[in-house]
This record gives C-alpha cells, sequence and structure tokens, in this order.
C-alpha cells in the first residue's frame, strides 16, 4: 500500500439501486446491511442519495434512509449524498438533519447538492421547477443560518447550536460556491479530467474559512470495481452502463439487468455510443491495476478523502469489491 492511500480516508456512496424485478424494500435492506459492512471493514463514511419516481433507485427519502443506517451501524458517520436542496424547504432540512445529530451525535453529515428532479412531471410532483436550482446559494445561506442561530425569528430545534458538518456536491461551478461558503467539496471527475483540476485549484485558491471548515477539504467520488481480472471487473460495470443509455433515449432509469441479458439485447446505434461512453473513467480490475489508478487520482488532485461508488448487478460481486479495496487501503485489524 503507498503512502498516498495509507493517509486519507476512504468512505462509500451507495444509491440503493434495485436489480430487476426485485422489491424495493430488499434493497433498502440490502442498503442497511452494507453500511453495516462497511462499518466493519473500516470505511469512514456511509452515504445514501436521493432520486425521485427512478424505476431504478430505492432510495427516495435520504434523511430517512440515513436513520435507518445509523440506527444498525455504530461507528461510522452517516450521511447524504446528498439531499437535494431545491426540493426542499431549507428549515425542514435543518430540523431533519438535527434529529438525526441529536439521536446519533458526533456520526452525521449534511451533504447537500442543487440537483432537480429528473423530468418535468416530477419537478411538478415537487412543486418545483427547473428554475428553483437559481435560487440556490439563497437557499443554502438559509439553511447554514437555522444550523447555527435562527432566521428571522425561526428555529431549527434540534438543530441549532448541534454540529452537523455540511459538505456540497458540486461540479465546475459548484466549487467556487464551496468556497464562498466555507464548505467541503465533493467533487466527482469530469469527461475532461483536467476542468476538475482547475475546479479544485480555485475551489483551493478562493476557500474562505469559516465555522464549518478552517481550510480547504475535497473529497473525490469515484466508481471502483475490483474483481480477479480486468476483464470480471469490466463485465460488472454492464448493468449501470446500459442503465445510463437507457435513461438518456427512453427517458427514465431501469433497474439493473444483468450482464447476460445486457449481453442478448438489441440496442440501437445512439444507445450503444453511450453505452460505450458509460464504460469509461472507472477503475476496475484487481488491486494491481485498481491501487496505482487510485494512487494517481489522489496525487492529481490532492483528494483529502475518496468517495467511492459501484453499482452492479451481483450484489456479491459488489460486497468482495468493497471488501478487497478495504482490505488494500485501511488498516489490515479492521478488516
Amino acid at each position: 500500500m503507498t503512502a498516498a492511500l495509507q493517509s486519507i480516508p476512504f468512505s462509500i456512496l451507495d444509491r440503493s439501486r434495485v436489480r430487476q424485478d426485485q422489491p424495493y424494500p430488499e434493497a433498502l435492506r440490502e442498503t442497511v446491511e452494507f453500511a453495516r459492512l462497511a462499518e466493519e471493514w473500516g470505511y469512514h463514511r456511509f452515504w445514501v442519495s436521493e432520486h425521485h419516481s427512478v424505476p431504478g433507485v430505492a432510495g427516495s427519502a435520504p434523511t430517512v434512509l440515513a436513520a435507518g443506517v445509523a440506527a444498525a451501524t455504530s461507528r461510522i458517520r452517516v450521511g447524504t449524498g446528498g439531499v437535494m436542496l431545491p426540493n426542499h424547504q431549507p428549515l425542514v432540512v435543518a430540523e431533519q438533519f438535527g434529529v438525526l445529530e441529536a439521536l446519533y451525535p458526533g456520526r452525521i453529515d449534511m451533504g447537500l447538492g442543487r440537483s432537480v428532479g429528473f423530468t418535468d412531471g416530477v419537478r411538478r410532483a415537487l412543486g418545483h421547477g427547473k428554475d428553483d436550482a437559481e435560487d440556490f446559494d439563497d437557499r443554502l445561506g438559509e439553511l447554514l443560518d437555522f444550523i447555527t442561530r435562527g432566521r428571522g425569528g425561526v428555529h431549527a430545534w434540534p438543530a441549532e447550536g448541534l454540529h452537523i458538518p455540511p459538505f456540497l456536491l458540486a461540479t465546475a461551478s459548484g466549487a467556487l460556491r464551496a468556497a464562498h461558503f466555507g464548505l467541503p467539496l465533493v467533487i466527482a471527475p469530469f469527461p475532461d479530467e483536467e476542468s476538475m483540476i482547475r475546479s479544485i485549484t480555485r475551489y483551493r485558491d478562493e476557500f474562505r474559512p469559516g465555522p464549518w471548515a478552517p481550510v480547504p477539504y475535497v473529497i473525490v467520488s469515484t466508481s471502483v470495481v475490483i474483481a480477479d481480472t480486468v476483464e470480471q471487473a469490466h463485465r460488472l460495470l454492464l448493468p449501470e452502463a446500459w442503465s445510463a443509455a437507457y435513461a438518456r433515449t427512453q427517458g427514465e432509469f431501469p433497474p439493473l439487468l444483468s450482464p447476460e441479458r445486457i449481453d442478448a439485447l438489441t440496442m440501437t446505434d445512439r444507445q450503444r455510443r453511450i453505452f460505450g461512453e458509460s464504460l469509461r473513467g472507472h477503475l476496475h480490475g484487481p488491486e494491481t491495476v485498481v491501487l496505482p489508478a487510485l494512487e494517481s487520482l489522489v496525487e492529481r488532485t490532492g483528494a483529502d478523502e475518496i468517495l467511492v461508488h459501484t453499482s452492479t448487478y451481483d450484489r456479491a460481486a459488489k460486497l468482495e469489491s468493497h471488501r478487497r479495496l478495504a482490505g488494500a487501503v485501511l488498516m489490515p485489524q479492521q478488516v
């Protein structure tokens, strides 16, 4: 294990992906069990996500799911990656995280994003439109006020006065927002990696220290799949790649199909192009391939932490991938 990987924590983001014909409750219970194993293996955080009216994702209420995860674990930090602030009133978000922190003190992270619903219908059902993301700065400022001192005579009990660290999920422009609010940044590799590195550099250059973070803190989120061979790991990537291709051509993100079902599909030219594009950028293969790639990513970005996400039809292979990663980069006595 290299010094670059020894010096930083590793965490997990899980989206509660649903396999074809799998009941949604089963997928959610698998997320909770995954978190319990992640704690056993020594991961630093376990985050869940927010998706609405997505057939392939069971996690639609991240703070509720985070409560289930926190109840099933005892040490690992638990949070959201993230709550999409345009979909919620800041007061309600502050109250929800206040309850979580009150119940599980010192373990709750408030990861925030600015995405709105996937379709016009979902946005209408949420009571929002595309333009609601435009007032994100106001919503974020209001939320942070509720966590610290209240706003306009309104108080978000029990959140006020508790330490609930916020994190901002961001792309290029969002990195500057994180800097100006003095928040830790969570960022994923762009297709053009140089753009990501420029965004991280500007984040660090323009960071304003404050109550949430005294110095810049960068969490790089990336997809990792470990298997015995590169070919085996590549095959585990097929289900998520097909879901992405289907979503971008059919407007609906589907449950995961098995690789064998995908082999039998007849794809349109556009689907095949997107499918191929979606297979790029993942760190996959045996440890001898993945660890040098992770080390290079940390060195190029100066990441303070790595947030790993893995999605595949084969749940046992997914868990084994995370177990092997933990065995390679975390303390042996924790695995």
